[in-house]
């Protein structure tokens, strides 16, 4: 974490429940709602993301604003997108009361349907969010398309999910969330997060993912088509990718003729093979 001169006064667990009382805030599980109220734990949320002075930050899911308060200090701007409209309302104040809010952006929206044109002219360089569990995974991948200028990302997600995105080929969890992801970033779990450090306490842990934007295969296949293969390769998992491949490819041989010029084994199955693998599959499409 960088020396900045200034800190914001974090929220505890107590003014965390001050405010939902205020706000007459009930968490819903529809939209994912667990709110961080250890200071500690969104300090170490901020440190690991490392952000530099001229880092302009998307936090989805801001909520009360445990984590854009100890975000702000830090980065150069702070766009938080909120669909609910109470707390998105109620952030400006929150953050207001607490030290300068000249550097906070608040948007009220869904963040699968924004764009770079949503964000009031900022250009976002780094992800950093306690991303509603419900939400995770299309949420980094719709961001990462749609803002290519995001360098980086550090997210805190449900533990299995942080499992999923990190995962390598040959892993037990490793699916489409992994090889999706891998096409924009390389991805790593950043340590675990308990149970306690959230209201309300969820039935599950978490942990964090820790993103660096990198550029994807080479290939003459739009991504489009690549993760159409993906698609196909796990939606029968247990099958080869000869099996797998039929309906994308035409028929069973179809396919083995396309793997067979990708230099993929046809008896392999999707979880064995990286990114790069899949890409190559796609350019042979019949």
């Amino acid at each position: 974490m960088r020396e900045t001169g200034w800190m914001m006064r974090l929220l505890g667990p107590a003014e965390i429940r001050i405010l939902a009382n205020k706000l007459d805030l009930r968490p819903t599980k529809k939209l994912g709602q667990n709110f961080v109220i250890d200071a500690g734990t969104v300090r170490r949320i901020v440190r690991v993301a490392d952000l530099s002075a001229d880092d302009v930050v998307i936090e989805v899911g801001p909520g009360l604003g445990s984590l854009t308060l100890a975000l702000l200090p830090e980065a150069a701007h702070v766009v938080a997108v909120e669909i609910d409209p109470v707390l998105a309302t109620q952030l400006p104040v929150t953050v207001a009361e607490r030290g300068p809010s000249d550097k906070l952006t608040v948007i009220n929206a869904d963040a699968m349907k924004i764009g770079l044109d949503d964000l009031a002219g900022h250009t976002p360089t780094a992800l950093v969010a306690n991303l509603p569990y419900n939400v995770a995974v299309p949420v980094v991948l719709h961001l990462l398309e749609t803002l290519p200028s995001l360098r980086k990302g550090l997210i805190m997600v449900q533990l299995e999910v942080a499992d999923r995105l990190a995962a390598g080929p040959g892993s037990k969890v490793y699916g489409v969330p992994s090889v999706k992801a891998a096409w924009y970033a390389d991805v790593r779990r950043a340590g675990p997060v308990g149970r306690t450090v959230f209201w309300p306490v969820p039935n599950v842990d978490s942990g964090l993912v820790s993103l660096t934007r990198r550029e994807p295969p080479t290939t003459t296949a739009t991504r489009e088509e690549v993760f159409a293969v993906v698609d196909a390769a796990f939606a029968q998992r247990r099958k080869t990718l000869r099996a797998a491949l039929a309906s994308w490819a035409g028929s069973p041989s179809q396919a083995e003729t396309a793997l067979r010029a990708a230099d993929v084994d046809p008896s392999a199955r999707g979880e064995q093979l990286p990114i790069e693998a899949f890409a190559r599959i796609a350019e042979q499409k019949p």
